[in-house]
C-alpha cells in the first residue's frame, strides 16, 4: 500500500512537472544559473588555491649567518626548525655555495666580481631558507629564531622576513578574502533561487487549486495532495544540475587552454573530469536541496490542509 502511494505521489508530481512546462522552465534557468555560478566559484577556488599553492611555494624567509658561526651550530638550529610542526622545509646553504650563487648573480658585473678577489676571504655567511606550511606562521618562526639567536651568541646577522612581512601579510589577506568573497556570492544566489523556486512552486499551487479541492472532497491525505509539490521541487532542482554539469563539459575544455598559459599548466577541463563525481554531489545535490528546501516552505506557506 506504501508503495503504492509514493508511486502515485512520484507519478502526479512528474505529471505537474511536465504540464506547467513554462512555470518548470523558469525555475529550472534561475536554479541553473545558480549552480552555474556555484560551479564556477568552484573552479575559480580551484585556480586561486593552485595559484596561492605557487605563490606561497616561492615565498619564504631567510636566516643570514656571520662569516665566525659554526657549522655545527647552524645544523643544529636546522634541526630544531624541521622538529617544528609550522615548518614545510629548511634548507642549508653553506659559505661555499652562497658565494658560489652571488658569483653567478653577479656574472656580468666585472666591478663587483673584482672586489670580491681581491678580499681574498669569503665575505659572505651561510643561509638558511626556510618555507613554512601556512603563510601565517611566518612571524612565529621568526619569534622563535630570534629567541634562539640570544642563546646561542649572536651568530645569527639578520633575518629578512621583516622585509618580506608586507608581501607575506598580503598572500594571506587575499587568501582569506577570496574565501569570504567565494561563500559570500554563493549564499545570495541560493537564497534568490529558493525565493524565485519558491514563488513558482506557488504559482504551481494556485494552477492547480481546483484539482486540490477535489483531492479534498475525495478523502486523499496530507502527504498525497503535498508530496508531489515536493518532487517537482527535486525535478527542478536535478534538472538544473545535469544541465550545468553538460555546460561545463564544453567550457572547461575550451577555457582550459586559457588556464593553461595563465596558470602555470593547470589545466581546468582536467580539474573537471578527474573530479567529476565530486562535481557531481554538490552540483546536483546542491539543486536538490534548493529544490526540495523552496517547494517545501511553499507547500507549508500556500496549502495549508
Amino acid at each position: 500500500m506504501l508503495w503504492i502511494a509514493t508511486k502515485r505521489v512520484f507519478k502526479s508530481g512528474f505529471v505537474s512537472f511536465w504540464r506547467n512546462g513554462f512555470v518548470s522552465l523558469s525555475s529550472i534557468l534561475i536554479i541553473t544559473l545558480t549552480l552555474f555560478t556555484l560551479g564556477g566559484i568552484i573552479f575559480a577556488g580551484a585556480l586561486l588555491n593552485y595559484s596561492l599553492e605557487e605563490i606561497k611555494s616561492k615565498v619564504d624567509i631567510n636566516v643570514y649567518f656571520v662569516t665566525k658561526a659554526s657549522e655545527n651550530d647552524i645544523l643544529g638550529l636546522q634541526n630544531k626548525l624541521k622538529s617544528l610542526p609550522e615548518v614545510a622545509n629548511v634548507e642549508y646553504i653553506s659559505r661555499e655555495d652562497t658565494l658560489t650563487n652571488f658569483k653567478e648573480r653577479h656574472v656580468n658585473d666585472e666591478i663587483t666580481l673584482q672586489a670580491l678577489d681581491e678580499l681574498g676571504d669569503n665575505p659572505l655567511g651561510a643561509i638558511l631558507n626556510i618555507r613554512a606550511r601556512e603563510t601565517s606562521q611566518y612571524e612565529g618562526i621568526t619569534k622563535f629564531l630570534e629567541g634562539e639567536s640570544g642563546e646561542a651568541g649572536t651568530f645569527i646577522d639578520k633575518i629578512n622576513y621583516y622585509q618580506n612581512k608586507t608581501a607575506i601579510d598580503t598572500l594571506s589577506k587575499i587568501i582569506d578574502g577570496g574565501t569570504t568573497i567565494a561563500l559570500s556570492v554563493t549564499l545570495v544566489l541560493a537564497i534568490i533561487s529558493i525565493l524565485i523556486a519558491f514563488n513558482t512552486i506557488r504559482l504551481v499551487i494556485y494552477i492547480a487549486r481546483e484539482e486540490i479541492s477535489v483531492m479534498r472532497l475525495v478523502g486523499a491525505g496530507n502527504t498525497f495532495i503535498r508530496g508531489p509539490f515536493i518532487v517537482v521541487g527535486l525535478l527542478y532542482g536535478f534538472v538544473s544540475g545535469i544541465i550545468t554539469l553538460l555546460i561545463f563539459y564544453p567550457v572547461t575544455f575550451w577555457i582550459s587552454d586559457i588556464t593553461e598559459t595563465f596558470f602555470s599548466g593547470f589545466s581546468l577541463f582536467d580539474y573537471y573530469t578527474s573530479n567529476i563525481l565530486g562535481l557531481i554531489g554538490l552540483i546536483v545535490g546542491g539543486g536538490l536541496v534548493l529544490g526540495a528546501l523552496s517547494s517545501f516552505l511553499a507547500v507549508r506557506k500556500y496549502l495549508r490542509i
